[in-house]
Order: C-alpha cells, then sequence, then structure tokens
C-alpha cells in the first residue's frame, strides 16, 4: 500500500499534466516511483519518451488488456448476461455495436441455447474486426468497419436486439445521444455494459485523487509493459491532459439512464462485477 507521501505525489503529477507542465509531472513520476508506486513507473517511462496518441493505436496492447487482468472474471460474467439476455429474448437479429475482437460476443453465444439467424458486427478498428470475423462464423453474420453513427445512417435495417459492452462510452455525449435517438424506432431493446463511473468534476482536485487510486490499481494488475504503454498510460493521459488524445466519456450509470430515457426508452440497472476502474453495470433499454 502506499503511503499517504505517495498518494500525493501522484495526485501532483497528474496535477502537472492537467497543467500541461510535462517536464515537472515527469519528475513526480519519478519521484513515486523510487517510491514503489507502479502507476508512478508507467507514467515515468511514458512521460519521458511516448507521444500521446488514440489509445487504440496498438490493437495489440488492448488486446492483451481485455483479456488478463480482471477483464477475465468481468467479460465471464458479461458472457452470461448476454447468453441469458439471448435465451429469453429469442432474438432473430442481434446488431453489436463496437464488437471489438468479438470478446464478449463470441463465448456468450456459445453458451446460449437460442442464436440469432442474423448477426451484424459493426467495429471501426480493421484488426479487431478481422479477429471478430474469425471467431464469431456462420450464415447471416454480417461486419462492417465503420463507426455506430455512419453504420445507423448507411442502412434502414431493424434488429429485435441491439447490444454494445464498453463500446459507446467511446462517443462524445451528443454523438452518444443520436445513436440512441436512431436506435429508438429500429431495436426492441438495447443492452449495454458499461462502468458506473463516480460522478466528479473533471479535472477537479478530487478526480485526480481518484484517477490516481483505481490507475494505481489497474496498473498492479498487469506485469505486462504494453498494456501499461500502450493502452492504460494513453486513456489515463487523454483523461488528464487538455490537449491530449481523448479516448472516451464515460458517465456515471444516472446519466446513461437520463441519455437513454432523453432518446424514448424504458431503462433498467443492474450491477453485473465489481472492477478495479468502476462496478461494472449491466443497461437495459426496452422501447416504451
Amino acid at each position: 500500500m502506499l503511503t499517504d507521501s505517495t498518494f500525493e505525489t501522484l495526485v501532483a503529477c497528474l496535477t502537472a499534466v492537467r497543467d500541461e507542465d510535462r517536464p515537472k509531472a515527469a519528475v513526480l513520476a519519478g519521484q513515486a516511483a523510487e517510491a514503489g508506486s507502479r502507476l508512478g513507473a508507467a507514467l515515468a517511462r511514458h512521460l519521458g519518451s511516448a507521444t500521446d496518441g488514440h489509445v487504440y493505436d496498438q490493437p495489440a496492447a488492448f488486446t492483451a488488456f481485455i483479456r488478463g487482468g480482471g477483464n477475465v472474471h468481468l467479460y465471464d460474467q458479461l458472457a452470461r448476461r448476454l447468453a441469458a439476455s439471448y435465451d429469453d429474448r429469442r432474438p432473430a437479429s442481434l446488431l453489436d455495436l463496437g464488437c471489438g475482437d468479438g470478446l464478449a460476443l463470441a463465448p456468450a453465444l456459445d453458451l446460449a441455447a437460442h442464436r440469432p439467424s442474423r448477426i451484424d458486427l459493426v467495429e471501426p478498428s480493421a484488426a479487431l474486426l478481422e479477429t471478430a470475423r474469425e471467431r464469431i462464423t456462420g450464415d447471416g453474420v454480417h461486419a462492417e468497419q465503420t463507426t455506430a453513427q455512419e453504420f445507423l445512417a448507411a442502412t434502414e435495417e431493424d434488429w429485435d436486439l441491439v447490444q454494445s459492452t464498453f463500446a459507446l462510452q467511446s462517443l462524445e455525449p451528443d454523438d452518444r445521444l443520436a445513436v440512441f435517438r436512431a436506435l429508438r424506432d429500429r431495436t426492441g431493446e438495447l443492452v449495454l455494459a458499461e462502468f458506473d463511473v463516480p460522478d466528479i468534476t473533471e479535472g477537479s482536485p478530487e478526480h485526480l485523487a481518484s484517477l490516481a487510486a483505481r490507475y494505481e490499481r489497474g496498473v498492479a494488475e498487469y506485469d505486462d509493459d504494453l498494456v501499461a504503454q500502450g493502452f492504460l498510460m494513453p486513456m489515463l493521459l487523454g483523461l488528464v491532459s487538455p490537449d491530449g488524445a481523448r479516448n472516451n466519456w464515460e458517465q456515471p450509470a444516472g446519466d446513461w439512464v437520463g441519455q437513454l430515457t432523453e432518446a424514448g426508452f424504458d431503462v433498467e440497472v443492474t450491477p453485473l462485477a465489481d472492477y478495479w476502474w468502476s462496478p461494472a453495470v449491466v443497461i437495459r433499454a426496452a422501447t416504451r
């Protein structure tokens, strides 16, 4: 466990990043690393040698992240929950927005007794989509390398069930609301898996302290430097640095409910799993 002094150094480091003083941030990160902080060590290396990029610029880093640490339990629980929804609703058509490499969908289909006859996969990363297509085979499977917004604008299809697992957080709030509105009359049910993040003002001292505590836990779950440098640090700096590559716009569960309600859905939120970042929840949005 970190001492209060080391934790304060980490928060000061993130404050320097927020204030666009990277040299100072690098010094503070090094001090935290010397005091035993794994997050400090990861930040020191990243600030000293890396240029910021999009968090998904290195698909191998994302793949290593998603298949290790607390994600193993998280995705096991998610697959079981999705499979239960397939068997309960028995959809003939399913759309997965931001399917990634199929880590959620493929095992859910294996667990379920019912399989939709048409499955549409949408994913902006070509590398991730190729892997998903290799894992999810059979007649009726269609894959599109595009964004959710572009896909919905280009097709007039509708679906019995639409799902998106830890993906719509990557859309800016206005774009996300537009996606929800586009889906309102094109599906009977929308199932989301997302994180119920703390309701804290971004950039505030409380927010930076929360990030430091949570990322210290997250980095400790991985021995793979690829994960820290290729995924976790770009994600963190995107949340803190004013000129960083913003990678997601997560929000508390109550804000997800608010957006979906505004778009015309009835919404139910249930716990999914504990996780180092924030508790994961399943959000079921049904048309009224």
